[in-house]
C-alpha cells in the first residue's frame, strides 16, 4: 500500500518561509511526476507546482519566483520551499503523485492527506 504523507505546514507571518515535505512510503517501483496542489478556504483546489521524474519543474504564475519544488529520489520525498509568503497563500496543501507500483505496470495516482498553511500577522 502506497502512502503520501505531507508535513511542514503551520502558521507564518507575511514575508516568512515554510518548507513542505511529501514523503512516499510502501512498496513501489518508481515515483514519476509529483505535484503540489492547494485549496484555499471556500475555493477550488489549484495546481501550485509540479516536478517530473527527470526534474523538470512547472509553477503557477501566482507562485513563480517565490516557491521552489525539488525532489530527493533517495528519500522518496518531494519538497516545496515557500518564501515571501502572502496571506493569499493560506490553504491546505496537498501532494499528488503518479507512482508505478511495479515495473512495466501503468502508474497509479495518489493524494496525500494535506497540510494546513496559514499566513497571517
Amino acid at each position: 500500500q502506497v502512502q503520501l504523507v505531507e508535513s511542514g505546514g503551520g502558521l507564518v507571518q507575511p514575508g516568512g518561509s515554510l518548507r513542505l515535505s511529501c514523503a512516499a512510503s510502501g512498496s513501489f517501483f518508481t515515483i514519476n511526476t509529483v505535484a503540489w496542489y492547494r485549496q484555499p478556504p471556500g475555493k477550488q483546489r489549484e495546481l501550485v507546482a509540479s516536478i517530473t521524474g527527470g526534474g523538470t519543474t512547472n509553477y503557477a504564475d501566482s507562485v513563480k519566483g517565490r516557491f521552489t519544488i525539488s525532489r530527493d529520489n533517495a528519500k522518496n520525498t518531494v519538497y516545496l520551499q515557500m518564501n515571501s509568503l502572502k496571506p493569499e497563500d493560506t490553504a491546505v496543501y496537498y501532494c499528488y503523485a503518479g507512482i508505478q507500483t511495479r515495473k512495466f505496470f501503468s502508474e497509479n495516482y495518489f493524494w496525500g492527506q494535506g497540510t494546513q498553511v496559514t499566513v497571517s500577522s
